[in-house]
């Protein structure tokens, strides 16, 4: 990281807590964005018996001259890039100069800020061939630089060789090893003709959801879009999702397909969208844009993820039986396929779960819904008669979708003891009832004599007072 940068980095740690809009009196500036990078080329005949396909790196500069930056104070301490020049051994470093005075190129800030905002930056510059066939003897030289950020930015920049002199070709100094005109201060200057950019290199999304593949493009005037084609590759199989030629209709080979062709010739715009994805949709795709002299591809995957519902049951066990029990953790409606499933217990006295032998589990064979989604079960035998403790079970389960495993639980009941305290409370209580039962029927009994005695009472005092005739005639009868 240079001077200037370190200085911008330290600006913008200040500027933290300022909103990302721009402040009204904010302006373009032109700077130089300066980036590591590699050159590639494939390694032909360097070494006897070197196989074929090996490719050799150096180490490269890339140098982006004069990029409009919004700047808003934060860049007056950048200065602009100088070459270092040849070596004294004259041998020479591999410096690219781009302008991009043809065609811009996007997410330069992006790529200016990328030490401040923690990012990563993968540069690589290799030899590009035209798309058509050689135009002879005066072919211009070609290269190809592909830039990568960590955030997911991509972009790709065919650069043409250009000279700083109207000096005869043949009086120009060569790179050593790259074999193209050079400037006098030892560097390779090169124009943007065409750049092709995508801000997703890598999508995922859920089943049934609405997805936008970025791609997009700018190409110099002389070189217009010749086509588009959107070609998706799963599994050693590939098919065409969408074709467009100049001057030819658009043409969609699936019906969730969309390009908006008016924003794509307007400006640039070669996004696909998707509607209502299912596993058919999922793969890598290749944004292909061809003009009659270039070609450039972006790629990106579309992943599907979809998390599981898991249930464990019986949610309650108790001691029944012999005390054999099974717990069954159901496991559905996952995509992909890989899942996995941990067991563990738990005491109320206990600090942390204890995980269980997967020897003490075993699982069901996969099953496949009709929309791709799969399910499976898992089980844990337990013997109930050996665990005296209240005991909760859990499975959990982690998968791709998930950011954090999803625990189901089931709680072991254990029956209630009686101590010998109870017993005698219990007896006592028994013994309270029965004698105040016994009390109320004695109770109840001598009542009823007493009104026995009282009724004959009544009846004798009665007899006695009847009338003396009555009495005298039942004694002449007698």
């Amino acid at each position: 990281m240079n001077l200037g940068l370190i200085l911008i980095c330290g600006m913008l740690a200040l500027k933290a807590e300022v909103p990302v809009e721009l402040a009204p009196g904010s302006q373009l500036r032109s700077v130089d964005v300066v980036l590591d990078c590699h050159y590639v080329e494939e390694a032909v005949g360097e070494f006897p018996g070197a196989f074929a396909g090996s490719f050799s790196s150096d180490p490269a500069t890339l140098v982006l001259r004069g990029i409009s930056i919004a700047d808003d104070g934060s860049l007056d301490s950048v200065t602009n890039y100088e070459a270092p020049g040849t070596k004294t051994d004259s041998t020479f470093p591999i410096i690219f100069e781009v302008s991009a005075s043809l065609v811009p190129v996007p997410y330069a800030e992006s790529l200016l800020h990328a030490d401040c905002a923690g990012e990563e930056v993968t540069c690589e510059i290799s030899p590009y061939s035209l798309h058509l066939a050689d135009e002879g003897p005066s072919q211009a030289s070609w290269f190809m630089g592909t830039l990568k950020l960590s955030s997911g930015i991509s972009i790709a920049l065919v650069l043409k060789v250009s000279s700083d002199s109207e000096e005869d070709d043949r009086m120009a100094v060569l790179h050593p090893r790259l074999k193209v005109p050079v400037s006098k201060e030892g560097t390779v200057l090169t124009t943007v003709e065409f750049q092709l950019s995508s801000r997703t290199p890598t999508l995922r999304t859920r089943f049934g959801t609405s997805v936008t593949l970025d791609c997009s493009f700018a190409l110099a005037s002389s070189s217009p879009l010749a086509s588009l084609e959107w070609r998706l590759q799963h599994r050693g199989s590939g098919r065409r999702v969408f074709h467009y030629q100049t001057g030819d209709m658009a043409q969609a080979e699936q019906s969730t397909a969309h390009v908006d062709v008016v924003q794509l010739l307007e400006t640039g715009d070669a996004s696909l969208s998707l509607h209502g994805v299912g596993v058919g949709d999922e793969g890598t795709y290749i944004c292909l844009v061809s003009t009659h002299q270039h070609q450039a591809q972006n790629i990106i995957q579309l992943q599907l993820v979809e998390p599981p519902r898991v249930r464990l049951f019986p949610e309650l066990v108790s001691r029944e039986g012999d005390g054999a029990t099974t717990l069954t953790c159901e496991i559905s409606g996952y995509y992909p396929l890989d899942v996995s499933v941990k067991w563990t217990w738990e005491a109320p006295d206990d600090k942390d779960k204890v995980p269980i032998s997967d020897s003490s589990t075993y699982f069901s064979s996969h099953r496949q819904a009709q929309d791709g989604t799969y399910s499976i079960n898992s089980y844990l035998s337990i013997n109930t008669a050996t665990e005296l403790r209240p005991v909760t079970y859990s499975c959990h389960v982690s998968h791709l979708a998930l950011e954090e495993p999803i625990t189901a639980s089931a709680q072991l009941r254990v029956p209630e003891q009686k101590t010998s305290k109870g017993l005698v409370g219990a007896f006592i209580a028994t013994f309270i009832f029965f004698a105040a039962l016994v009390g109320l029927l004695l109770r109840t009994r001598k009542t009823g004599m007493n009104k026995e005695q009282r009724h004959r009472v009544l009846h004798l005092s009665t007899s006695r007072s009847v009338d003396p005739k009555s009495e005298k005639s039942l004694e002449t009868s007698g």
